[in-house]
């Protein structure tokens, strides 16, 4: 097994599961067999203003994680006047399930928030999929791969060194997930390789020094994108690692492109600068 993938294995054991989220409530968006899997939600509904939602899927290379990585961004959302969801999916490690299975719960979780969306207080026209590494090519999936379950889409993006690309693109080959069984034939569950007008605006955030989801697969997926004449917007973080979007000052930097990002859409109103005196 790579050291890669032994190192996203051991750091998604240091996030707690079940998740413990502070001011979270929870339901249930799906059950299969005797798996009841559950969204955390945070932010309070107005019943006279529907709000816009983000979705966050946690990483752990298909294989573990938490909600729990997300839900410090979670709360800032919430603050910011969003409806948040921190998603869990199955994973190998604890429901021995392949990458397309990770991406059925993905696609049902996004069904499931859009059709409850009227109880839940949320605005289903502005719904945003995110998430990171494998998390990020969960939610990168409900843009762009079609069937699975479902044909919904969300309305916005916003990825952390996702997993883009699956099959070899233009020259492009993938760095993460070429060796493993997906479950279904790695072409059909890239999302670079399903852009098109369904495909909503797009930000993704990855670092050039990350060894796990190389760079490269990144910019294949933004040219995908460009080529398909969709909305993208990636950020390069010099020489920083897969994981780089939760630590430090790194954690701050990619929280404000994320508050830019929605606040341009119109989604969130603009933060005040402090005042000059």
């Amino acid at each position: 097994m790579p050291t890669t993938f032994l190192s996203l294995v051991f750091a998604s054991l240091f996030l707690a599961y079940p998740p413990k989220i502070e001011d979270s409530r929870s339901e249930v968006y799906r059950t299969i067999d005797e798996t009841e899997l559950r969204v955390h939600i945070l932010g309070e509904a107005n019943p006279k203003q529907p709000k816009p939602a983000i979705i966050f899927f946690f990483g752990g290379g298909w294989n573990g994680g938490s909600p729990e990585q997300f839900a410090k961004q979670g709360a800032h959302l919430a603050e910011r006047g969003m409806i948040v969801f921190l998603a869990d999916y199955r994973v190998k490690s604890r429901h021995q399930v392949k990458p397309v299975e990770c991406v059925k719960d993905g696609k049902a979780c996004l069904a499931w928030v859009r059709k409850n969306a009227k109880r839940l207080g949320v605005d289903p026209e502005r719904i945003c999929a995110a998430g990171g590494s494998a998390g990020g090519h969960v939610a990168a999936c409900t843009g762009t791969v079609p069937a699975l379950g479902n044909e919904e889409r969300p309305n916005a993006m916003i990825l952390f060194n996702p997993v883009c690309l699956l099959a070899k693109l233009d020259g492009t080959k993938p760095s993460f997930g070429r060796k493993r069984d997906l479950g279904i034939k790695p072409r059909l569950l890239s999302p670079a390789h399903h852009i098109g007008e369904h495909t909503p605006a797009t930000l993704i955030m990855h670092g050039t020094g990350d060894t796990t989801v190389t760079f490269n697969t990144a910019q294949a997926f933004e040219a995908a994108f460009k080529k398909a004449k969709r909305p993208v917007t990636l950020i390069a973080y010099p020489d920083r690692k897969h994981g780089f979007f939760n630590k430090g000052d790194d954690y701050t930097a990619t929280l404000k492109e994320t508050d830019n990002f929605l606040t341009k859409l119109g989604w969130i109103p603009a933060l005040e600068k402090p005042s000059q005196k």
